[in-house]
């Protein structure tokens, strides 16, 4: 099969656990210090030899198209202003990647979402980056999917280990191991509880697809909560042809989750040269007054 080239981003959801935050705003945009969610999801996928990716879309999500297209106006007076370094950081956001957008006009499921991709992606196998989980790794966690599929090309899951406590807010892969940290997956479970789950094995918002996804999406009804899930097409598509599981390496971030969000924003604000130190004493201050 060929090279991965094309990234989807489901980003149509309603935000709705971040209300009343995401009322005019969508989700995605929601900063992390000073940078969108959405763009470090993007430049994972760039950073990982991704060239084209489709954000799908929905209501109410202008504002991501106009974060990554061009600024005119912002520029001439970043220029006007000498401020060069501002100038440079604005125009690389337009000029990352080619970026292409389609609207999914009705709520209908992850699953649902990436089958509006069908015609962008055509015959290819295709990354999905899920916007509500950022990885931290010094190889892009996609890219760690993408050296597996050159060696195994099949459907490829990016998976960690949870406690099984967690296991009911995520699907669950029954997989076997093929090596340390390699699973062929037998079959998949949509947000089992702790006795059913047969695995602690937990899909974390990476995936590599096989396109042959789109046909049987097309086929797949609506699952739990009334949308079409991308696990039940998973769950078909493992039975027809080889699906594999890969424990990735980096700290994942669950920022659609409030206390997951807060933990990026401290985190990646200490690692940030220009203010990790004096926040740091600021912490600890904090903490002793508690």
């Amino acid at each position: 099969m060929p090279a991965v080239k094309k990234a989807v981003i489901p980003a149509a959801g309603m935000g709705v656990r971040f209300l009343p935050a995401t009322k005019a705003q969508p989700k995605e945009m929601m900063p992390i210090v000073d940078k969108p969610t959405i763009q470090y999801i993007i430049e994972e996928a760039v950073h990982s030899g991704i060239e084209d990716i489709l954000i799908i879309t929905g209501r109410h999500k202008r504002a991501i198209e106009d974060h990554f297209d061009r600024s005119p106006d912002l520029e001439e007076q970043l220029l006007a202003k000498g401020k060069m370094e501002l100038l440079e950081l604005v125009q690389d956001i337009g000029e990352m990647v080619d970026i292409y957008y389609v609207r999914q006009k009705e709520p209908r499921g992850l699953g649902h979402a990436v089958y509006c991709a069908r015609k962008f992606i055509g015959q290819e196998p295709f990354a999905v980056l899920l916007g509500d989980d950022i990885v931290r790794s010094r190889v892009p966690c996609l890219k760690q999917l993408m050296d597996l599929y050159e060696e195994m090309p099949g459907t490829i899951l990016g998976v960690q280990e949870v406690d099984i406590r967690e296991v009911g807010k995520y699907g669950i892969v029954d997989a076997e191991p093929l090596r340390d940290g390699v699973y062929r997956v037998r079959d998949l479970v949509e947000k089992p509880s702790p006795q059913e789950a047969p695995s602690r094995l937990a899909i974390m918002g990476r995936y590599i697809i096989h396109p042959r996804i789109f046909e049987i999406l097309a086929e797949t009804p609506p699952g739990a909560g009334g949308e079409i899930q991308l696990t039940d097409a998973l769950r078909v598509l493992c039975r027809e042809q080889p699906v594999y599981a890969l424990v990735f390496k980096g700290r994942r971030y669950d920022v659609g989750d409030k206390l997951g969000y807060l933990k990026a924003m401290v985190e990646f604000a200490l690692d940030r040269p220009d203010l990790g130190e004096e926040f740091a004493s600021y912490l600890k201050e904090l903490v002793r007054g508690l």
